[in-house]
């Protein structure tokens, strides 16, 4: 299990997940399908903690700790942030849980990225897997 924390502003944000590996496999519409919910990890759900309210492309999601999922498809994402915290992968998702979505687009990287690996800017977070990034923007 991997933790990822920085400050946006003046939130501190804390990501923690489990880092799978590409091992060769094809990952977007394969290993993680088109239009489902997919975990954004490995083993438990990812989780995505705020000490502060944040503004997420546009949005407002209040300070607290959510379990953090995608829905991935061809040319963008829907981002998940769900009030139920404490999950093991999506097989118990609920989507009347969810405190909000967003909807990004992803970048095609010509340098795919072997580990999944969450970075926290200044401007949000971005996720790299294989040969996608998927931005998220944070104020």
């Amino acid at each position: 299990v991997l933790f990822r924390s920085g400050k946006i502003n003046d939130a501190l944000i804390t990501i923690k997940y489990g880092s799978p590996s590409v091992k060769g496999r094809q990952i977007w519409g394969k290993l993680v399908p088109y239009n489902e919910v997919w975990r954004a990890g490995a083993n438990e759900a990812t989780t995505f903690e705020t000490d502060k309210e944040l503004t997420i492309e546009g949005m407002k999601l209040p300070a607290g700790k959510y379990s953090f999922f995608i829905i991935p498809n061809e040319t963008e994402s829907i981002i998940i942030f769900n009030n139920e915290a404490k999950q093991w992968g999506a097989y118990k998702y609920k989507d009347k849980n969810d405190q909000l979505r967003v909807t990004v687009k992803q970048q095609i990287t010509s340098s795919p990225v072997e580990k999944l690996t969450y970075t926290i800017t200044e401007n949000g977070i971005v996720i790299s897997w294989d040969n996608w990034n998927i931005p998220i923007a944070i104020k």
